[in-house]
C-alpha cells in the first residue's frame, strides 16, 4: 500500500483521538503535509471551536458502526484514543482497537498506534528493544501486550500497522503526564521539581511533536515497511534521573527545588483516583534504569525527529501556564 501524497488524488486520515496530545499532534503534521484529516468525537461542533480545519463527525470508538462510518475513503487509522481520564481503561481499550482493527479491513487502511514501554516487565531492562520479551507486571502492561497481539494479527490477513513506542511523554496539550502530574505543577511559576526516581536512575522520555513526526515520517514510506512494523524511539533518555531536571533549570533560568515524589501517598488515594492508581502500577518503570535503542527506527528514517531539550521543556511549561 503506498501513503504518499500525489496531485491525482489527496490522502484522507481518519485519527481516532484528535482531541488529545499524540492524535492532535499527527493530525496537525498530516494536515500540514496536504492531507484531508477526518476526526471522531462526542461533541464535534465544540471541538471544531479548537481544531476547525478537521473535519469533525459525530462518533464513539466505542461504536463499531460510528468508526467504520467515519472511516470510510481513509487510507490511514491513528488509533491515538483513551478513555477520559483513564476511567475504565481496562474495560474500553480492547473493544476500541478491535473497532478500528475492523474499519482498517473493511475500508484497506493502515493503522497506526502510539505504543509504551508498559509490555515489558523489569526482566527486559535496562535495554528495550522492539523484540524484547514482553512478560508484563501490570494489568495495563498485560493490556498493551494483547492490544499489539491482535494488530500483529490483522497485520497477518493484510492490515499494514505501524506501532511506535516510545518513553513517557511530555509536550503542549500531552495530557495526563509524569511531566504535568509528577515532576512541575501547572498554572504557577516553578519553584520545585518532585521526581519520581533516585539520583542515578537513567530514564527515557518522549517529546510528543517528535513521537508525532516519527509517526507521519514512517507512514510517508509505508510502502517500504513490513506489514507488521514495530519501532522504539531513543527521545530523550536522562542517563543520571538529573537530565530533566537541569533542563527545566536551565528554561526558568535558576535552580529549583527537588523533592521526592511522595510514592507512600499513591496507596491511600488509589482506590479513590483513577490517575493515582495508574501511577502506583507504573512505579517500577522508576526504580530501575531503562533505554530505548533506536537502530531500526534510524536504519528505516535515516535519522529519528528530535527537538532539543531546552526547547521542548520551554514549550511544555509554556503550554502548561507555569513560565
Amino acid at each position: 500500500m503506498t501513503m504518499k501524497n500525489d496531485t491525482a488524488r489527496q490522502e484522507r486520515a481518519l485519527i481516532l483521538g484528535a482531541s488529545g496530545g499524540i492524535g492532535g499532534a499527527v493530525a496537525r503534521g498530516l494536515k500540514a503535509r496536504g492531507w484531508e484529516v477526518v476526526a471522531l468525537n462526542r461533541d464535534p461542533d465544540k471541538a471544531a471551536l479548537k481544531a476547525p480545519d478537521f473535519r469533525w463527525i459525530k462518533g464513539d470508538a466505542m461504536t463499531p458502526g460510528d468508526v467504520l462510518r467515519a472511516a470510510q475513503g481513509v487510507s490511514l487509522i491513528v488509533h491515538a484514543v483513551n478513555p477520559p481520564g483513564y476511567s475504565n481503561w481496562g474495560q474500553l481499550v480492547l473493544p476500541m482497537i478491535d473497532n478500528t482493527i475492523a474499519a482498517a479491513k473493511a475500508v484497506g487502511a493502515r493503522i497506526v498506534l502510539p505504543g509504551t514501554v508498559y509490555n515489558f516487565g523489569p526482566d527486559t531492562f535496562p535495554l528495550l528493544r522492539e523484540d524484547s520479551p514482553q512478560h508484563p507486571t501490570t494489568r495495563k502492561g498485560a493490556i498493551r501486550v494483547e492490544m499489539e497481539r491482535r494488530l500483529e494479527t490483522a497485520a497477518a490477513q493484510g492490515v499494514p500497522i505501524i506501532i511506535v513506542r516510545a518513553g513517557d511523554f511530555f509536550g503542549p496539550q500531552a495530557g495526563s503526564s509524569w511531566f504535568s502530574q509528577g515532576l512541575v505543577s501547572a498554572g504557577k511559576p516553578v519553584t520545585s521539581v518532585t521526581y519520581p526516581s533516585r539520583a542515578g536512575i537513567g530514564h527515557q522520555w518522549a517529546y510528543v511533536p517528535d513521537v508525532a513526526e516519527t509517526m507521519i515520517r514512517l507512514v510517508e514510506r509505508g510502502d517500504r515497511l513490513p506489514a507488521f512494523a514495530v519501532y522504539h524511539m531513543q527521545g530523550f533518555f536522562d542517563g543520571d534521573g538529573r537530565g530533566m531536571i537541569a533542563a527545566v533549570e536551565r528554561v526558568v533560568g535558576r535552580r529549583v527545588k527537588v523533592r521526592k515524589f511522595p510514592w507512600w501517598i499513591l496507596p491511600l488515594a488509589a482506590p479513590f483516583v483513577t490517575v493515582m492508581r495508574e501511577m502506583r502500577e507504573m512505579r517500577y518503570l522508576w526504580q530501575m534504569p531503562l533505554r530505548m535503542p533506536n537502530d531500526r527506527l534510524v536504519a528505516a528514517l535515516g535519522e529519528e525527529p528530535h527537538t532539543p531539550i531546552d526547547i521542548a521543556v520551554r514549550e511544555t511549561l509554556e503550554s502548561m501556564g507555569s513560565l
